[in-house]
């Protein structure tokens, strides 16, 4: 998972940074409420962990800010534990609060619990995220890494059916039937050129793929996993 730590004391987001990144997350960092904004503009993480009492622009200005152009999970992380400063924040749009000081596994439990809820809303309103790649189904687009990837039809049947269900292997014949109803003649030299060519406009390097994985003699699943 990408997080975007926002917290400008040196000491608490090198602890964060540490213990996220000992938990398997890609973990970037902005020290003030500009930099998170320009941040998340740039490339659009999984979950930003926002600190409250930010300098210059403090932590709710920033939410209020970013929920103009960003719906990323936010958790607020803040030394206020006045009721209405935890309504102020969940009315501007974070999706939890939580504490300072907390026990970083309490802090976990609340990012996964936080990821299963905006998950679950997402593929409810027809959009899938995994990892760094974004179905939106009704709209018909694909973003990969905060940016927008243009995918032709086909391409986009294949990936659809690939973050239907991350870490799933699809057989050729499974993508054949599902990228090419009526068939016409398409084999499955048809789904390695496809595959090739999703490759080449979502990976970071096509020729060591790490979103779309082939498992050799079986056929292709997206991994689970954000490289």
């Amino acid at each position: 998972m990408n997080i975007l730590v926002v917290e400008d004391d040196a000491r608490s987001r090198e602890l964060l940074v540490r213990y996220l990144s000992a938990k398997g997350h890609a973990v970037a960092t902005a020290e003030d409420g500009n930099r998170a904004l320009e941040s998340v503009a740039a490339s659009e993480p999984d979950l930003v962990l926002l600190d409250g009492n930010l300098p210059v622009m403090d932590g709710w200005a920033v939410l209020e800010a970013l929920r103009k152009f960003s719906r990323v999970p936010v958790i607020m992380v803040t030394v206020r534990d006045a009721t209405r400063d935890k309504l102020a924040g969940l009315g501007l749009g974070a999706d939890d609060y939580i504490t300072k000081p907390f026990d970083l596994r309490e802090l976990e439990a609340r990012i996964q619990a936080v990821m299963r809820r905006y998950q679950a809303q997402a593929a409810s309103a027809g959009v899938i995220r995994t990892g760094e790649v974004v179905v939106d189904d009704e709209r018909k687009e694909v973003t990969v890494r905060g940016k927008p990837v243009k995918l032709s039809p086909r391409e986009f049947g294949i990936l659809r059916l690939l973050t239907s269900r991350p870490g799933k292997v699809f057989s050729s014949a499974e993508i054949l039937a599902a990228a090419w109803p009526d068939r016409e003649g398409a084999t499955v030299e048809d789904v390695k050129k496809y595959i090739h060519m999703l490759r080449r406009k979502i990976e970071r390097d096509p020729a060591k793929p790490r979103i779309i994985v082939t498992v050799r003699g079986f056929g292709y699943r997206l991994s689970a996993e954000a490289p």
